[in-house]
């Protein structure tokens, strides 16, 4: 990392994934110019976007946040990922501005109101949604999914220097066995191969989290510790 970009700490709050937990972030010098080619720097760091602002987690007692990404040039499909892929042959997708859409905020909402009821993500106003989804100065795209002229999924995605980051992806609660978060990412892999991409970061993942599990089931996934970037399934706190 640059010796000349400063960091700050915040307080500790409560942990949005682990119960009973404390989390501390740090942040770049708010004061500094963010842009989206430091972005694509502080992410292969282990930061990520949270509307304007980027962070990483840095606990002092915990280290379960590990940063990941895939190797597109050596993600191999699996078989039920291709099972995924024909399950949803039928869809279309487009990539559209990253703004506000009231077709995509209503179906933003109805997701969260199926997968967070209770969580204080479920009733998100307009100006909440789209502070969290979009930013002044990244460069992202909502790639929308549709089953005909009806849209099912949207995967709000960033497109940096080397690669895409996922950054959310949410889509029609009812249609939860056609696994269209998963599709999401093999469009996004197939997207990035296209443009000759070397990475699509997905975030972070936490062993003992449910909700992050469906990450492990994609290959030449690599994440990050100790200032570096090794395949997961090699690094000890997986184990």
């Amino acid at each position: 990392m640059s010796s000349t970009l400063k960091f700050y700490q915040d307080k500790p709050h409560n942990c949005s994934y682990l119960s009973n937990q404390q989390a501390q972030n740090i942040y770049p010098d708010p004061n500094m110019t963010m842009s989206n080619s430091l972005y694509s720097h502080l992410i292969q760091h282990g930061f990520r976007r949270s509307g304007n602002h980027a962070y990483r987690p840095h606990c002092p007692n915990c280290q379960a946040c590990v940063p990941v990404r895939i190797n597109i040039a050596d993600f191999t499909i699996s078989r039920s990922q291709r099972r995924c892929l024909q399950r949803n042959q039928h869809l279309t997708m487009t990539l559209s501005l990253a703004e506000f859409n009231a077709e995509h905020y209503q179906l933003y909402c109805r997701y969260l109101s199926s997968r967070h009821l209770g969580g204080g993500m479920d009733d998100p106003t307009e100006q909440r949604y789209v502070d969290f989804l979009t930013s002044d100065w990244s460069n992202t795209s909502f790639i929308e999914f549709r089953d005909q002229s009806k849209l099912v999924a949207v995967a709000v995605t960033d497109h940096i220097t080397d690669g895409l980051s996922a950054f959310y992806t949410f889509f029609a609660p009812e249609l939860s066995k056609q696994s269209l978060g998963t599709y999401a990412i093999l469009q996004q892999i197939k997207h990035a191969q296209a443009h000759g991409l070397s990475w699509l970061y997905l975030g972070y993942w936490i062993k003992d989290c449910q909700k992050m599990s469906y990450k492990q089931s994609f290959s030449a996934l690599e994440g990050y510790s100790q200032q570096q970037w090794k395949l997961l399934k090699t690094m000890k706190n997986v184990e």
